[in-house]
């Protein structure tokens, strides 16, 4: 997360378009905002959309607005969200949601800066930038056809992945503590977590990652009596991430199962087995796995861990 920050600061002093990665609850939008609120654009307008919320038809008007007539219920001209963007800053959220026809046009847009509203004549210019996010694999999504792959690098300019909250366990004891000064202050109630507590939320497998923990934390302030949070206070809304299975079934059972899960599972296992016992040395950890460096560090990326390595493994030992 570190790195991710730092990215963050550097991308925001610049106009680039920025694609950001990540399950459901990693905070992207808090990211595309940081980085709006960082950059040069901070003064004007930050315009969110989220492009799997509206039907086709009603994103296009949404987005680039429309002429008084074009279609029934069109009683008057209308702004869209590019032209109320200008000189700011526009979000796409859930871009891999977007149909191929709105595809079409966001290419278009991006490209030339300049767009027709729904039964216009003339064409608008605007100065905005796009930051889009995705908790879809939007590159495979281009091999299957159902992304454009034209657009797809046009949006990835920069690309920014936020990893799932359970590959960062040490990253959840200070989110707790930041939910619960914020939780516990709105309530007047002041509370402290106990050491058991803490650990169950991180042995917690997070599918909802830091939005879940957000709703947790708000659950517990808000219900708990007593000063302190237990771990049996937080059993209701947790449960145990189960282990990752090691062994490759000899047979397929009747119901079936997940065989990419299956292999993901298997290969981030390894992964991080490898890192562990290498002391997070990953020129050593590739090595381990015959991989060379440039894909062992795709893997890594694709299923987001973090350095295990100790405080004296530095970049270069890492090389």
């Amino acid at each position: 997360m570190q790195k991710v920050f730092a990215l963050v600061r550097r991308v925001a002093e610049t106009d680039s378009t920025v694609l950001i990665c990540g399950e459901s609850g990693t905070g992207k939008e808090l990211v595309a905002r940081a980085i709006h609120y960082h950059s040069p654009r901070r003064e004007e307008a930050f315009v969110t959309v989220n492009c799997a919320a509206l039907p086709e038809t009603l994103l296009e008007s949404e987005l680039f607005g429309h002429m008084k007539g074009a279609f029934t219920g069109a009683v008057s001209n209308k702004e869209g969200l590019f032209e109320v963007a200008d000189g700011g800053t526009l979000f796409l959220d859930e871009i891999g949601e977007a149909s191929p026809g709105i595809q079409v046009k966001l290419l278009r847009v991006i490209q030339e800066r300049e767009f027709r509203r729904i039964g216009g004549t003339r064409d608008v210019s605007v100065n905005v930038r796009i930051l889009a996010a995705t908790n879809k694999d939007l590159h495979k999504a281009v091999a299957q056809g159902l992304f454009r792959e034209d657009l797809y690098y046009r949006l990835e300019v920069i690309p920014i992945t936020l990893p799932p909250l359970r590959s960062r366990p040490e990253d959840i004891p200070g989110l707790v503590q930041h939910f619960l000064t914020i939780f516990s202050r709105k309530s007047a109630k002041p509370l402290t977590i106990e050491p058991d507590a803490m650990v169950g939320l991180q042995q917690h497998e997070w599918k909802g990652n830091v939005r879940e923990l957000e709703n947790v934390m708000q659950r517990a302030v808000a219900l708990v009596i007593g000063p302190t949070i237990s771990r049996a206070d937080l059993e209701p809304w947790l449960r145990q991430s189960a282990p990752i299975r090691s062994v490759v079934p000899t047979d397929i059972p009747a119901e079936g199962f997940d065989l990419e899960n299956l292999m993901d599972g298997l290969e981030r296992e390894f992964l991080v087995k490898a890192l562990e016992r290498t002391a997070g040395v990953k020129k050593d950890a590739a090595h381990l796995l015959k991989l060379n460096a440039r894909s062992f560090r795709y893997r890594l990326d694709k299923y987001g861990i973090g350095r295990l390595g100790e405080p004296g493994d530095d970049e270069e030992a890492d090389e």
